[in-house]
């Protein structure tokens, strides 16, 4: 997937994430700051239980747009980050303390940035 169509997967991954009440779902354009991926999706979970929902939404979103993760590792009750690796998109889950320690939109502050809402009812 290239262009146009990762930028508009990302973001439909992103509003899917967002409609289930992921907080501060971002889309950042790393295409040209990363050789291994395009997009990544950043949204912030409540709980651990939040967290592996958005995850199980993800998952369900990227199968529906044609897309597969390419590998799980292995998760424990308590993590507060997850990922979904998709190829040239991630999708990284992280409760607030995570997002707030690990800070990847400062870690990719060259980065363009779009703010993804939950769809209009």
């Amino acid at each position: 997937m290239e262009g146009i169509a990762s930028a508009e997967a990302a973001r439909a991954i992103a509003r899917a994430i967002a409609d289930h009440k992921g907080g501060e779902v971002v889309v950042l354009d790393v295409a040209t700051l990363a050789g291994w991926t395009d997009r990544f999706v950043i949204a912030t979970a409540t709980s651990s239980v939040h967290l592996r929902g958005l995850e199980r939404i993800a998952i369900e979103e990227a199968s529906r747009l044609g897309l597969e993760r390419l590998r799980k590792g292995s998760s424990a009750e308590d993590d507060e980050w997850l990922l979904v690796d998709l190829g040239d998109i991630v999708v990284h889950l992280m409760t607030e303390r995570a997002r707030g320690f690990y800070e990847l939109e400062k870690l990719w502050f060259q980065a363009a940035a779009e703010r993804i809402g939950p769809a209009a009812r």
